[in-house]
């Protein structure tokens, strides 16, 4: 686990709030904040912006599960929940909703290095997955606008496929813009005037 991080424990009982901050100090020198009123947890972590989240729940529910990952935020952060019994359904629940890592039998002081150093490379993982198929989808449109657009050339000029991409490379290098963005104003203004 690195050092210095920031970490807010979500714990409503004092005592186990006192216990984790004991056991996260064992672990390095990290800015530990603990919550212990979960209403109004989203403004709260905002204001925090925490590196990790940590919530404690002895007995949770689906709903309790989905206010609380909702709330955390565990798209931008890694979030992991310890609960003292849980059932496939809320193990389920909590991992759809981007838990990083969801650890049954409570949360005890010798489990929390390596409970947040899988949370921190599981969320590391999904959101290097999430970028690259963020990244595979644009690509995919930008493809079929370059498609379009060569086949609005080559309809338009009566050239073949080669040399209606090398026209949009040419314009792209022209203007200095990218291909995408030469075919999407192509077929922008295709769309325009028919």
């Amino acid at each position: 686990m690195s050092k210095g991080l920031s970490i807010v424990v979500v714990e409503i009982d004092r005592d186990r709030a006192l216990a984790i901050v004991d056991g996260l100090r064992e672990t390095g020198d990290h800015d530990i904040q603990v919550i212990s009123e979960v209403s109004g947890l989203a403004r709260r972590l905002a204001e925090r912006n925490p590196d990790i989240v940590l919530i404690d729940i002895a007995n949770p529910s689906r709903d309790t599960i989905e206010e609380l990952t909702l709330a955390t935020a565990p798209l931008e952060r890694p979030v992991a929940m310890f609960v003292d019994r849980s059932d496939d359904g809320l193990t389920r629940a909590a991992i759809e909703s981007g838990v990083s890592a969801y650890v049954v039998d409570g949360l005890r002081p010798d489990r929390v290095k390596p409970v947040i150093d899988a949370a921190v490379t599981r969320f590391n993982m999904v959101r290097r997955i999430r970028d690259e198929l963020a990244e595979t989808k644009r690509a995919l449109e930008e493809r079929k606008v370059i498609d379009r657009a060569k086949g609005l050339l080559m309809k338009a000029r009566g050239i073949d496929e080669g040399a209606a991409y090398g026209l949009l490379r040419k314009t792209a290098m022209d203007q200095n813009r990218r291909i995408a963005d030469v075919a999407a104003a192509l077929v922008t203004a295709a769309g325009l005037l028919s």
